[in-house]
């Protein structure tokens, strides 16, 4: 039993199961829900940063949209934990942004929510969904119309 008397609420906080191989939906969104990525200049930072996290084999990186508060990046998972993969593309991101604006602390919001996708799952609808966020937004009439998402099929 875990000290804090309320059972698995410690654990959950403190980690997650991250599997290499394993498709997952991470989703991570700007502290106070600031809409710092409808700069497109901002926005092509944090992008930097995920192809980045692909290049160097951390993730396999399946599609990904950057809403102008939040994102959304479906990966299959490689040799890195999903917390760390998560501070490595927060921290990194949060810094080039900063430094942008000629600012300095937090930009996201703590943590972030993972969904491990199972295996029956169509992983190609899941990218359409992820894609189909700007639209289901209103921002956009088409998903070809917005800058800032990107899916492995195309």
């Amino acid at each position: 039993m875990l000290l804090s008397g309320k059972p698995h609420a410690d654990a959950l906080r403190r980690g997650r199961f991250s599997e290499p191989t394993r498709i997952y939906l991470l989703t991570s969104v700007l502290l106070g829900r600031e809409a710092l990525f409808k700069d497109l200049t901002l926005g092509r930072l944090l992008v930097a940063e995920l192809r980045e996290a692909h290049e160097l084999g951390l993730v396999h990186s399946l599609a990904w949209v950057v809403m102008p508060d939040h994102l959304h990046w479906l990966v299959q998972l490689e040799r890195t934990p999903l917390n760390e993969l998560m501070r490595r593309v927060k921290g990194r991101s949060a810094r080039q942004i900063n430094q942008r604006l000629s600012r300095s602390g937090a930009l996201w919001q703590h943590g972030f929510h993972d969904r491990a996708l199972r295996q029956e799952e169509d992983v190609r609808a899941v990218a359409r969904y992820v894609i189909a966020n700007p639209i289901r937004a209103g921002l956009v009439r088409r998903v070809a119309d917005y800058p800032l998402w990107d899916a492995v099929w195309l």
